[in-house]
C-alpha cells in the first residue's frame, strides 16, 4: 500500500496560480469523484483547499503521481510542466510528514495558526461524503489530528502568533491615525471574515457593514457586531462610503473591479482607502493595486507582517518536529503492516479449512464409536501434519544454496527463534 500527496502552496506558487486550483467546499465532492474516475486504479483520495494551499492526498496499491499531476494540471488549465515547477509530489513517509506538519501549523503562512486543523477535518468529511476515503487515509488524517493535538499541548508553536486578521488591523493602524474614526466594510461572511471583524470591532470603529451573497448569513454575523448588512449588488453604489474594505469570499472571479474603485475614489475626493483581499482566487482585481490612493494588501503581502515573532517559536518548532517524527514512524509501521493483511487473511482461511476438515473427521470417528483418546490423537496429529507439511516440503525440496536461509525462516516460524540443527542432516 502506498500513500502520495501532490500540492502547491504559498511557498511554491504565486497567488494567481494558486487561485486556479482553489476549490470551494461544495466543489470538493464532484472534484474528488472526477479525480478517481481519471486514475486507473481508483485510489482513495482527499482534497484540501485553502487560501494558502491546494493538496491532494491519495492511497492505493501503487503510487500514481504522474497521472495525479496530469489531472490537476488539466483541471487548473495549465501545462503539467508548469504545475510541476510550482508544486511538490511526496510519497509514503514524506507525504505523512507533510500532512502532520500541515495539521500542526508548521507549514502555514502564520506559524502555529489553528484554522488549518479545522480545514483538514472539513476536507476529510467532504471525502467521506464523496465516498473516496478509506482505511488508509482515515488513519493518516486521524493520526495527523492526534499529532497536531500533541504539538499544541506540549509545545509553544502557537504562542506569539499573529493572525491574518490581526495583521490587517496592524496595517490599518499604520494608515489611519485613529481606527475609531473609520468606516469598515467586510465582504463575505465566512470564518476569515468573522475573525477579521472580531479584531476590528475591538478598535470600536465608527461603523461596520457586512456584504454577503446570502443575506441570512450576513445578518447572522452582523448581529454579533451591530453591523449593517448589504447585498453584494449594492457594493458599486456604496463602496465610496468605506475607509477600509476587507474581503474574503469563495467567488471564482473578482467581485470588486478597478472601475468600481476608481469611481469610489472620485466620490471620496481621493481620500485613501485601505483594502485587504484575503481570498484565493482574488476578490479584488489586481490592477487596483496601482491606484494612487488605494493601499491594497493580499494574503501574500500579509505574510511579511505575520512573520513577526517567528524567531521566538523556533525552539518550539524543533520540539514539534520530534513529535512529528515519532508520528511518521508509527504511521509507516502501520502502513507496512497493511501489506501483509491479504497474506494473514489467506493464512486464517487456510487454517479454518484445515480445522473444519479435522473436526468433521473426528465427528465421523466418534459416530463410529471409536475411543475418545484415539479421536483426539488423530485430530491433533492431522492438524500438526497439515501445519508442518508446507515447511517440511520446502526444506526437502530446496537446494544447497538456499537450505540454510530456508532453515532459518522455518526456525523463526516454528521453533520460536531456537537455532536449527545442522541443516545438512535434514
Amino acid at each position: 500500500m502506498s500513500v502520495w500527496a501532490l500540492g502547491l502552496n504559498h511557498h511554491t506558487a504565486p497567488l494567481d496560480l494558486r487561485g486556479r486550483f482553489a476549490f470551494a467546499l461544495d466543489q470538493i465532492e464532484p472534484t474528488l469523484k472526477g479525480l478517481r474516475a481519471s486514475l486507473a486504479r481508483q485510489p482513495e483520495a482527499t482534497l484540501l483547499s485553502t487560501c494558502n494551499r491546494t493538496e491532494i492526498y491519495c492511497a492505493g496499491e501503487h503510487a500514481d503521481l504522474d497521472s495525479t499531476i496530469d489531472w490537476l494540471a488539466h483541471n487548473g488549465g495549465v501545462s503539467p510542466d508548469l504545475l510541476r515547477s510550482h508544486s511538490y509530489a511526496l510519497h509514503n513517509d514524506e507525504a505523512a510528514r507533510h500532512a502532520f506538519r500541515v495539521a500542526s501549523g508548521l507549514d502555514s503562512m502564520v506559524l502555529g495558526e489553528p484554522q488549518i486543523l479545522g480545514q483538514m477535518k472539513d476536507a476529510v468529511r467532504a471525502a467521506e461524503d464523496a465516498g473516496t476515503i478509506g482505511t488508509t487515509l482515515q488513519q493518516l488524517f486521524q493520526r495527523s489530528f492526534s499529532v497536531a493535538k500533541d504539538v499544541r499541548s506540549n509545545t509553544d508553536v502557537g504562542a506569539h502568533s499573529i493572525s491574518m486578521a490581526a495583521a490587517s488591523v496592524r496595517l490599518a493602524g499604520q494608515l489611519f491615525e485613529n481606527l475609531a474614526d473609520i468606516r469598515i466594510l467586510f465582504v463575505g461572511a465566512g470564518e476569515m471574515i468573522e475573525l477579521a471583524a472580531t479584531h476590528f470591532a475591538a478598535k470600536n470603529p465608527k461603523s461596520l457593514a457586512i456584504a454577503n451573497r446570502t443575506l441570512e448569513r450576513g445578518e447572522k454575523l452582523a448581529g454579533r457586531f451591530g453591523a449593517e448588512v448589504l447585498r453584494l449588488s449594492d457594493l458599486p453604489q456604496r463602496l465610496h462610503e468605506f475607509d477600509a474594505v476587507i474581503s474574503c469570499t469563495a467567488s471564482s472571479l473578482p467581485i470588486i473591479g478597478l472601475g468600481a474603485v476608481e469611481r469610489a475614489l472620485k466620490q471620496r475626493k481621493h481620500r485613501p482607502m485601505f483594502m485587504v483581499d484575503l481570498a484565493v482566487p482574488r476578490d479584488i482585481e489586481p490592477e487596483v493595486q496601482a491606484l494612487q490612493d488605494v493601499f491594497l494588501y493580499t494574503v501574500d503581502d500579509l505574510a511579511k507582517v505575520v512573520q513577526t515573532g517567528k524567531e521566538h517559536r523556533q525552539a518550539a518548532v524543533a520540539q514539534a518536529e520530534v513529535i512529528i517524527d515519532a508520528g511518521v514512524q508509527n504511521f509507516m509501521h502501520w502502513l507496512n503492516q497493511r501489506g501483509t493483511v491479504p497474506l494473514i487473511q489467506q493464512l486464517n482461511a487456510q487454517a479454518d479449512e484445515w480445522r473444519s476438515l479435522e473436526i468433521n473427521r473426528a465427528r465421523k470417528m466418534l459416530h463410529k464409536g471409536e475411543p475418545i483418546e484415539a479421536v483426539l490423537e488423530a485430530l491433533s496429529r492431522g492438524l500438526t501434519q497439515k501445519m508442518l507439511h508446507g515447511a517440511m516440503a520446502e526444506l526437502h525440496a530446496c537446494d544447497a544454496q538456499t537450505r540454510d536461509s530456508t532453515a532459518q525462516v522455518v526456525s523463526r516460524l516454528f521453533l520460536r527463534g531456537n537455532p536449527p540443527k545442522d541443516s545438512n542432516s535434514l
